[in-house]
């Protein structure tokens, strides 16, 4: 076979890294393939780097466009990122017959469907295994490897920088503003860490993890979506004293009315495995009809960890070149005419456990009033927790685990209790998943 010519968008941090596994491992790669996958040019604005990490041994240009326009270019690879230049390079690959491979998770879960119908109607494959969990094959085992399989639930720790701040919080009884300037200090968070920190990063691979999961059009705008920035420490402690630790989780769901999608702190059971995923990495749990649970665990970000989906993403392209493209596996693992329009469940009809944290006068009758509210709302109570009162205070904490209900109930619950006289301040609540 020919060499596979491929056109390198950006040379950062996951770019370096692409270079660096391609060229150290081109001998097991072409054994793999049958053919020899060669870096043919590089585009990035700095060329003095880009020239640095390729010692000069690949063609460098300071216009992406140069590479999508090179006809000796097969395969283009995004790693730009952004919603804007990237996607109208990716459009313009497309449309000239080439192949894209894209670690763009923003890009995918906004703009994904067009993208991908743009793709099939140039018959060229788009392939997308880095822009979830890293290194993580999750978006081949999802499309592929578990295929036989009706996925019921998804459930993944997908963003290293919050995680990283969660476990730092509960390790070392630290504060969240606290923490955040530690992980920014050592690079694990951004200098603006919005995406990060608020649930979005983590939303973007969930819509793209939902959609393959369950064959439905990506719907990034459809999830709900809370980050930990409001998260208090002592949430965190009570949690570990019932046995549970918080988690940024992506949870997608599927009901019998519908698909839940959603992005929140969730406390989880401290003995499952994935409440035990500490740091920067990343898990994911995936629920099969037929195969039961299974768990996908490992870097989550980070150059070469990346770079080896890129990489896996070449390879595979490498193989399907001379495929028919009506045989090739579709981008979102079900047949593009076969998504299903099952809709994503409005927040207020998800059911799940709460765990709520009240601030209450310390005075006889308080718990009354408030389970009285609980059982008109119809919501089972699991657990009721009152913590002492410090010396002098005339205010408790009381914590309260709520059987599995629907999040309108516990809305109409938490308003009713929050305009009792003898509650002080707003009720933190937080959702919990036993994930069984």
């Amino acid at each position: 076979m020919k060499p596979v010519k491929v056109g390198l968008l950006g040379i950062g941090t996951v770019g370096s890294g692409t270079y660096k596994v391609l060229t150290r491992n081109r001998e097991e790669i072409s054994r793999r393939t049958g053919c020899d996958i060669r870096l043919h040019v590089v585009a990035d604005k700095d060329t003095a780097r880009a020239n640095s990490v390729t010692g000069g041994k690949v063609k460098v240009v300071d216009d992406a466009r140069q590479v999508v326009a090179d006809p000796e270019v097969d395969v283009v690879v995004e790693l730009i990122g952004g919603y804007t230049i990237a996607k109208e390079l990716m459009l313009a690959a497309i449309a000239s017959g080439k192949h894209v491979i894209t670690a763009n998770k923003a890009l995918l879960a906004v703009h994904g469907n067009e993208i991908f119908a743009a793709a099939r109607a140039k018959g060229v494959i788009v392939a997308f295994e880095a822009a979830v969990g890293g290194g993580i094959p999750i978006i081949k085992s999802l499309r592929e490897g578990l295929t036989a399989n009706r996925i019921e639930w998804i459930a993944g720790i997908i963003n290293g920088t919050s995680n990283f701040i969660l476990s730092e919080m509960r390790d070392k009884g630290a504060a969240f503003a606290d923490v955040l300037k530690e992980a920014q200090r050592m690079g694990y968070a951004e200098a603006d860490p919005t995406f990060d920190i608020e649930g979005v990063d983590a939303a973007h691979k969930l819509s793209i993890m939902a959609a393959i999961g369950f064959g439905i059009p990506v719907q990034f705008e459809k999830a709900h979506v809370e980050g930990i920035s409001k998260l208090a420490q002592q949430d965190i402690r009570y949690a570990e004293e019932l046995g549970y630790r918080i988690k940024l989780l992506g949870i997608a769901k599927r009901k019998a009315a519908g698909f839940e999608l959603r992005v929140h702190p969730t406390l989880i059971p401290s003995r499952q495995l994935i409440a035990n995923v500490e740091g920067v990495m990343n898990a994911i749990q995936v629920k099969g009809d037929a195969v039961g649970q299974t768990l996908y665990y490992g870097a989550g970000a980070g150059s070469e960890p990346t770079a080896s989906a890129v990489v896996a993403d070449l390879v595979d392209v490498a193989r399907m070149l001379n495929a028919d493209p009506e045989h090739r596996v579709p981008y979102l693992a079900f047949q593009p005419d076969r998504l299903s329009d099952v809709p994503i469940l409005p927040m207020g009809e998800v059911e799940t456990s709460y765990y709520l944290r009240l601030r209450v006068a310390d005075k006889a009758g308080v718990l009354a009033d408030i389970t009285r509210i609980f059982a008109d709302e119809a919501i089972s109570i699991e657990a009721l927790v009152q913590k002492e009162a410090p010396a002098g205070e005339q205010h408790v904490d009381i914590i309260l685990l709520t059987h599995q209900t629907q999040e309108k109930k516990i809305d109409a619950a938490i308003a009713r209790i929050e305009a009792l006289p003898v509650v002080s301040g707003q009720i933190t609540r937080l959702r919990m998943e036993g994930l069984q």
